[in-house]
């Protein structure tokens, strides 16, 4: 009679079928969990990134500096705001160094090329632009007009400000400005001024609170007339 007791057996048993199961579930899970924290950190630090007030902020340096540095130093104006009339700020001239500052303030450059073979253009001491970019603050907006000059920005004795053939463009949005100094100053010395003006600004996230202070000056290296 043949012995059957030692038949080798093949396949596998349910309870091993179920172990493996419960094992490849469980990794399968790890791994999914892995690749959902890594999307969603992924994601938060995008979006943390790319901000629009990190933008607001970016755009706001990259256009007052660039604009700054093309511009006429001795041909600019910082204004107060009243209601929707802008008045120049003039020194006090009480100290030999003093900060000057504003609600706005009215750079003027150059959009045009010169002609080299106009040699009397060249040399027009009157022409100190041919145009202007006025940045103020509108509310919790940050702003610039840019238009003509002349007739620039605003009345020379002050008033309301121009909008013929002006181009405004919003750059930053959620502005506040910290106590009761303006936006912008520029430090004169002995009356005159140091062709370096400054903003200082705060941007604020409406949706989570965050603030980004925007602290820039920008260099004029432009004189004319000498």
């Amino acid at each position: 009679m043949k012995d059957t007791r030692y038949k080798s057996r093949c396949g596998f048993t349910l309870v091993e079928v179920i172990i493996t199961s419960v094992v490849s579930i469980i990794i399968a899970l790890s791994v999914g969990a892995l690749l959902v924290g890594g999307n969603r950190a992924w994601s938060n630090t995008y979006n943390h990134a790319h901000k629009k007030i990190k933008q607001d902020a970016q755009n706001v340096m990259l256009s007052f500096g660039s604009m700054g540095r093309v511009s006429n130093r001795i041909s600019y104006t910082i204004y107060n705001i009243y209601g929707s009339s802008f008045s120049a700020v003039e020194p006090e001239g009480e100290e030999e160094q003093e900060v000057v500052s504003g609600d706005a303030v009215e750079f003027r450059y150059w959009d045009v090329g010169l002609d080299s073979e106009d040699s009397e253009e060249l040399m027009d001491v009157t022409k100190t632009a041919t145009a202007y970019a006025l940045f103020y603050i509108d509310e919790d907006k940050l702003m610039v007009d840019r238009g003509p000059y002349p007739p620039g920005a605003v009345p020379v004795n002050g008033g309301g400000k121009n909008t013929d053939e002006v181009t405004t463009t919003v750059l930053a949005e959620n502005v506040s400005v910290d106590g009761d100094t303006g936006a912008f100053s520029h430090t004169v010395i002995n009356g005159t001024n140091q062709g370096a003006v400054r903003i200082n600004i705060t941007l604020t996230d409406p949706d989570d609170g965050e603030t980004i202070k925007v602290m820039t000056a920008t260099l004029m290296r432009n004189v004319w007339p000498r």
